[in-house]
């Protein structure tokens, strides 16, 4: 029996509070994501991704995070080790393919093995939005290249490296950021690139990494494919594009629906996200009055389609482990060291 609400929540402080574990026992949340202010120390950390499992009555509760390196990481040095923006192996990609594809797994492996120590097992990572000229910075160094099979080829190591260290990844941003123009956490990127030239380059990135677990949408609005509706809430863009054009039959999540590009109210956001064929919703701040608008609009269960997508992860999440070869710091702080001289804060 499913008995959950197709939402990821954050939660405000380092604890769980009592209104929060009471609203989280009553709403029964998929998954709960984690930010900065959740993070004071390792044990803490450790202790509250426990309690949060212990409450939930469920072992494998998916508790996320967005780690990609660089600017984008909720947990920083001291805590744990520093890892490079995206965009470093996409620069290292450009003169050592070999050595650019190895330093992407390894460092992934050993970001995930850090955040699988620490109780988190699925990580919104990585980018696989384009690094495009005159775009918005909000994605910049967080996405590889501007160039198709550069991306791809990283994307799948990064995505092979985090689940050898423990974690499932999260492909982002569905079905493609790159050409965003202003930062939707603020306002609704609009998009005018004809969808013929979008399928040969953003699209075409997700389409051979389509086999992916999980992805998050944007939050954009394309319009040569839906002229009024934002991608989240569009179902011509998840049912024709994401789902059939680009093949993609993982779990998908909305981004950050308490984000400025979207209209209405929490309800409206969550129905429309939800009814356009997003399986989960996410919602990020902690606000507990938002957080009880949005669990007042979702079903008490996922869709009949959303199940089987759900049940894949369920497995997957229960047979995680960490596998990190011995000697994996090592040998990517030696592929690392001329590109990335941090890494040898951590050898």
């Amino acid at each position: 029996m499913v008995d959950f609400a197709p939402a990821i929540f954050g939660i405000k402080g380092l604890a769980l509070s009592e209104e929060e574990g009471a609203f989280f026992h009553t709403v029964r949340p998929w998954g709960i994501i984690l930010f900065a202010r959740n993070i004071e120390s390792p044990s803490q950390l450790r202790s509250l991704t426990d309690d949060l499992r212990d409450k939930s009555g469920n072992p494998n509760l998916p508790i996320l995070i967005d780690q990609e390196g660089g600017r984008v990481a909720r947990l920083k040095p001291p805590l744990v080790s520093a890892y490079p923006p995206m965009g470093i192996y996409g620069e290292m990609y450009g003169y050592d393919p070999a050595s650019a594809l190895e330093a992407a797994r390894l460092g992934a492996a050993l970001l995930a093995q850090d955040l699988s120590a620490l109780g988190i097992t699925i990580n919104c990572a990585p980018c696989l939005d384009l690094r495009l000229p005159e775009a918005s910075e909000v994605i910049g160094d967080r996405a590889f290249s501007d160039d198709v099979e550069t991306v791809t080829a990283l994307g799948r190591a990064v995505m092979d490296g985090l689940e050898m260290g423990g974690v499932l990844p999260v492909v982002k941003h569905l079905p493609g950021h790159g050409r965003a123009k202003t930062d939707s956490h603020h306002e609704l990127p609009r998009i005018d690139t004809d969808k013929a030239v979008l399928a040969d380059t953003d699209f075409e990135v997700f389409h051979q990494l389509n086999d992916a677990l999980i992805g998050m949408t944007g939050h954009l609005l394309y319009r040569d494919i839906d002229e009024d509706i934002v991608s989240t809430c569009s179902k011509t863009v998840i049912g024709d594009t994401i789902r059939r054009q680009i093949g993609f039959d993982g779990l998908l999540m909305s981004d950050d629906i308490s984000m400025s590009a979207l209209e209405g109210d929490m309800e409206l956001r969550v129905i429309g996200a939800l009814k356009a064929g997003c399986d989960l919703v996410l919602h990020c701040n902690g606000e507990m009055a938002e957080m009880q608008a949005v669990a007042a609009a979702l079903p008490n269960r996922p869709s009949i389609d959303a199940i089987p997508r759900i049940e894949r992860v369920n497995q997957a999440l229960a047979g995680l482990s960490c596998d990190v070869p011995k000697g994996a710091r090592k040998v990517w702080g030696e592929l690392m060291a001329d590109i990335f001289p941090e890494s040898q804060n951590a050898l």
